[in-house]
């Protein structure tokens, strides 16, 4: 997109998902990460990131990896830890955040690219869900 000399404001909220199943438990490469976000052509805020077992889970690692060079070297740049839970039918599934937010938003550059990894595996998987908003120029 041609640039201008119009503010830009954040617009087109998009929503984007993942499943990790495979244990990622090396750090400085791709293996086993999964691709769950691509900013577009003018960059993204990133609003939220959460992420949910999908079966019981042992306390496992959750990690965030960004990438501006399409996915070919991954830089680690974010970890939580997902407490262990028995999944029930009785109970509520938990909801581990990465603590970005509203007032501490993630950004990221025009077509940068998100991946998230476990540290355990699980054959279930955790599901990992981004909120993003895309920057358009103009009046908002």
């Amino acid at each position: 997109m041609a640039k201008s000399n119009l503010a830009i404001y954040t617009q087109n909220k998009r929503t984007s998902t993942a499943i990790c199943t495979a244990a990622k438990t090396t750090y400085n490469d791709a293996a086993n990460a999964v691709l769950i976000h691509t900013a577009g052509a003018d960059g993204d805020l990133v609003r939220r990131i959460t992420a949910v077992p999908r079966a019981t889970v042992t306390a496992t690692q959750l990690q965030l990896y960004r990438s501006t060079d399409g996915g070919t070297t991954l830089i680690l740049c974010g970890s939580v830890l997902m407490p262990a839970y028995t999944m029930s039918q009785t109970t509520a599934v938990p909801v581990t955040d990465f603590g970005i937010n509203f007032a501490q938003p993630l950004g990221l550059a025009p077509n940068e690219r998100l991946y998230v990894g476990i540290g355990v595996a699980l054959a279930a998987g955790i599901a990992f869900t981004v909120e993003a908003e895309g920057f358009v120029a103009g009046v908002p």
